[in-house]
Order: structure tokens, then C-alpha cells, then sequence
């Protein structure tokens, strides 16, 4: 390693600054002398919270998940920072040329969470409850498994989201990932939320299945900056990065984006990867049922794991 200083960039919420954080004692422990910058970007999903987050990049003319990293890029490219952290799940399936992902943090869980008041679960919430997300992956399989609930939008950072259910007496329950509460450090045994007691219902990822890489932190660099690169792959974790890949691969030739009802769960089961994944019909054919498949393969060939699921439920 040669060079000493690196810029470091990412958005400003509670947990994009604790990845952040994450990255950077990852990087002191490997590389003690090196110097690390932080620099804090808002982008235009932080900005544009007056607009659900599936109508933002409509509004603002903005490519699939690139409502959270478009100002990242920027920045990258005029060489403001010298690479970005992101949550993967907000990352577009297929970059722009100019860019790469060079690593991936250990990941964390993958399984959605529905917090609600009162000590309730998704199975024992009251008919035509009113659950708060502002994903459609999580509003089309809530409503696959309870077609009464009211699922209702909701913009914000965690924190943000936590206080809404607290205060809101008419909302029942929100859904977030269960990485991001881990990563913030809220104590499910104890969740008190403005003198409210809230619930943490932690959903089977076989069962409601998470987003593309939920739960995954990866870095974006320049393409071709192999200094920078070099780095960061001394620090990726390639379990991780073999599960994102295959998901990320089904993604990519289902041709879906940050809007298209998707889900896909891997897990390692001794030498073979084990992929599922469902798929929600959209427009006129949206009240179909949804397709699901399941496949496994070698863990050394990702990408043909993340095929054999896209050919199976083609």
C-alpha cells in the first residue's frame, strides 16, 4: 500500500455514518497508517422526503436505486472522495461504466422487520391493520401473506420511522431491515420509543423474503483507480461477496429495479449455494399470484446460481 489518505464518502443518516464507521475500523485494523477522511453527502434521497421513495427517481429523473448514491457518484468522479459507502440494497443492479463495487463488509442479517405496538406480530395484528413502508418488495409480500392490511407510505431515516409508529396512534406497525436496528444498537427485549414499548416481529427470510443484498455494505470506486481498489479488496469479505453476487446477477437479468416487487434469499448449506426468490406481477396482472422458485449450486460459480434461479422463474 502506498497510498496514506483516503477520502471516504457517504450519505448523512444515523446509519450510513455507522457503516461508515464500520469501514473505517475495518481499514485502521488492516491498515493502521492509513488516514481516512470522512466527507458527508446528501442526495437526492435525503433531500426529496416530501415524495415516496417509489415515485422519487420518476420526479427527479433519476435511474433506479440511484436516488441514494447519484451525488456519491459526482463526487466521486470530480475526485471530491475516493470512494463511497453504501447500504447494497440502494445500489443500481447494473452501474455506470465509470464506476465498480471492489468490497463487501461481513454481511449482516438479512431478514425484515415488522415493528409494532402492543407486543404484536405479523400473524396476530388486527384485521385491516395499517403497516407503514415505503418499499414495494415488503408492501406486495405483506399483502401476499395478510391481503387485509392498509399499507401506507412512509419516508425518513430509522430513527425517524420509530418515532412515527410511537406517535401515531393510528399506525400499527412499520417495516425495517433488522441490520439496521442491529447496526444502531436498539435493544429488542427493550424498545422504548417516546415512553412507547414497541415489538421487534424478526420475519423468516425463507418466508418473506429480503431485498437483493439486504444487509450488505460495499464500496464504490472509480473504475480502473486500482490504488484505491487494492485497499479496499484487502478488507472485502468474499462469503459476502459471493451471496450478493448471485443475487445481484438474478436481479440484473430479470431486468429489475429499485421498484420491482422482487425478493431473493442465499445461504450457504455445506459446499452448495442455496438461492429463492419470488416475483410480483405489476400493472394489469398485479392481483396474479406471484412465481417462486428455488435452486442451489456450487459456491465458487455465483453467478450461475443467481442464472439457474432466473431460468427457473422466467
Amino acid at each position: 500500500m502506498e497510498k496514506k489518505r483516503l477520502k471516504l464518502g457517504t450519505r448523512g443518516s444515523a446509519l450510513a455514518l455507522k457503516q461508515a464507521s464500520m469501514t473505517e475500523a475495518a481499514l485502521a485494523e488492516k491498515f493502521p497508517d492509513l488516514e481516512v477522511e470522512r466527507v458527508v453527502i446528501k442526495t437526492t434521497g435525503d433531500i426529496r422526503t416530501d415524495v415516496a421513495l417509489k415515485d422519487v427517481s420518476t420526479v427527479c429523473d433519476i435511474v433506479d436505486k440511484g436516488v441514494f448514491i447519484k451525488e456519491l457518484e459526482v463526487a466521486l468522479l470530480k475526485g471530491e472522495i475516493d470512494f463511497a459507502v453504501h447500504s447494497l440494497k440502494d445500489v443500481p443492479t447494473v452501474l455506470e461504466s465509470a464506476f465498480e463495487l471492489v468490497c463487501m463488509l461481513p454481511r449482516a442479517s438479512r431478514a425484515d422487520v415488522l415493528v409494532t405496538k402492543q407486543g404484536q406480530c405479523l400473524k396476530t395484528l388486527r384485521k385491516g391493520a395499517r403497516v407503514a413502508t415505503s418499499s414495494v418488495r415488503r408492501e406486495r409480500q405483506l399483502l401476499h401473506l395478510r391481503p387485509d392490511l392498509e399499507i401506507v407510505d412512509i419516508r425518513g431515516n430509522v430513527p425517524t420511522r420509530l418515532e412515527k409508529l410511537a406517535v401515531d396512534e393510528d399506525l400499527d406497525a412499520i417495516m425495517l431491515a433488522e441490520a439496521g436496528l442491529v447496526r444502531l444498537g436498539y435493544d429488542f427485549e427493550n424498545l422504548m420509543v417516546e415512553n412507547v414499548q414497541l415489538s421487534v416481529d424478526v420475519l423468516d427470510t425463507e418466508v418473506f423474503l429480503p431485498a437483493a443484498g439486504q444487509g450488505a455494505v460495499a464500496m464504490e470506486v472509480r473504475q480502473g483507480d486500482e490504488e484505491v481498489s487494492s485497499i479496499l479488496r484487502a478488507i472485502s469479505c468474499e462469503p459476502t461477496t459471493r451471496q450478493v453476487v448471485a443475487e445481484r446477477e438474478f436481479l440484473r437479468l430479470l431486468d429489475a429495479g429499485c421498484h420491482t416487487p422482487v425478493g431473493v434469499s442465499s445461504r450457504f448449506v455445506g459446499e452448495e449455494l442455496e438461492m429463492k426468490g419470488i416475483v410480483f406481477a405489476e400493472g394489469e396482472l398485479a392481483h396474479t399470484a406471484p412465481k417462486e422458485a428455488s435452486v442451489s449450486g456450487p459456491l465458487d460459480q455465483p453467478l450461475v446460481v443467481g442464472q439457474e434461479l432466473f431460468k427457473k422463474l422466467k
